[in-house]
């Protein structure tokens, strides 16, 4: 059986067992690392990636089950000549990155919530962090950083309403 998807962008063939987990596809067919296999059970998060737009533990999903969608992994996120999304970059301002295993996943799982929830709270974005684990605590520096880019983009916006006043 042939699995076909688009996959950042590009469409993408796999020809060998269906039930193969994505993360194995993405890591070990396309040479795409972000997404990191740490537990393998889909509660770290490290290997989020977005299926239809949607954050999924790439270890847990069998690629044969997004045929016929498009998955973007950490290094799709970006477009154009951006060398990193926009909350990839208020992740590195804050100081985010530590270790780097949990980085890929919750930039992956917070930028679905972020595009979702514009005017999320510092609860809301820690309850959307749910699923995925820091295991050098960086929890505060992550959600300090969510907060900026959240801040950044409504004063973008005001900035532009304003503008078209």
């Amino acid at each position: 059986m042939t699995v076909t998807f688009q996959l950042n962008g590009e469409r993408c063939r796999f020809h060998e067992d269906p039930m193969t987990p994505l993360l194995d596809v993405l890591r070990r067919e396309k040479f795409l690392t972000g997404a990191k296999a740490v537990c393998r059970e889909g509660f770290c998060g490290a290997c989020t990636v977005h299926v239809d737009g949607e954050p999924m533990m790439s270890c847990l999903k069998p690629v044969g089950l997004v045929s016929g969608c498009s998955v973007t992994t950490i290094e799709g996120l970006s477009s154009g000549d951006q060398a990193l999304h926009p909350l990839q970059a208020a992740f590195e301002a804050a100081d985010v990155v530590q270790c780097g295993m949990c980085f890929p996943g919750m930039v992956m799982s917070l930028s679905a919530f972020v595009r979702d929830n514009p005017e999320a709270t510092r609860p809301q974005i820690k309850t959307a962090m749910a699923g995925n684990i820091c295991r050098c605590t960086g929890y505060e520096r992550i959600i300090d950083a969510v907060a900026d880019y959240l801040a950044v983009q409504k004063a973008g916006s005001q900035a532009k309403e304003a503008a078209h006043v």
